[in-house]
């Protein structure tokens, strides 16, 4: 019997595994719009990687991997509120799941949602409380929104950022 005429050594390289999974945009793109009375989608805390402005009406947030934004939307109609939304979202790195989420591509890791007027406002209470003590809000602890996503979805008081807290975690994230 014959030898097969082309040796394994000699076949065309296998394409490397980046090759081989679809790429993901690196960026966390955020959409954003302002139309009086009707629409209001913003930033709440959140630093940008860089912004994009589409017209006079909308513009795009563009966000590094990992990076915390908080985006609250607001939407009327000629009755009054219609919708009243938070949400506080880590950006993906390209090789991690991301939830998908209207008007953010590819998509985030969400820490925390909070629907209604009254949760709404109760996370910028929170919000404004952590500012107050000098510290910003993007470089709190991903454990802390996901715990006051679930105080509020369980009706529970909402757990306050402390000095102490956020000196831990600093201390934690320097030791990995």
């Amino acid at each position: 019997m014959k030898a097969p005429s082309t040796p394994m050594a000699s076949l065309a390289p296998q394409a490397s595994l980046q090759a081989m999974v679809p790429q993901r945009p690196t960026r966390m793109r955020v959409s954003l719009a302002f139309v009086k009375d009707r629409v209001n989608v913003w930033l709440r805390f959140g630093q940008p990687a860089t912004e994009i402005l589409l017209d006079r009406w909308r513009r795009v947030a563009m966000f590094t991997p990992g990076a915390i934004c908080c985006r609250v939307k607001w939407i009327g109609n000629d009755y009054g509120t219609a919708l009243w939304q938070l949400m506080v979202m880590q950006a993906p790195t390209p090789f991690e799941d991301a939830q998908r989420i209207a008007g953010v591509l590819p998509g985030a890791r969400i820490l925390l949602h909070a629907s209604g007027e009254a949760q709404v406002k109760e996370v910028l209470g929170a919000v404004d409380a952590i500012e107050a003590l000098g510290i910003n809000p993007c470089a709190t602890a991903t454990t802390y929104w996901c715990t006051v996503g679930n105080r509020l979805a369980a009706r529970q008081p909402l757990p306050a950022y402390t000095a102490e807290r956020h000196a831990a975690h600093l201390a934690r994230k320097g030791l990995q």
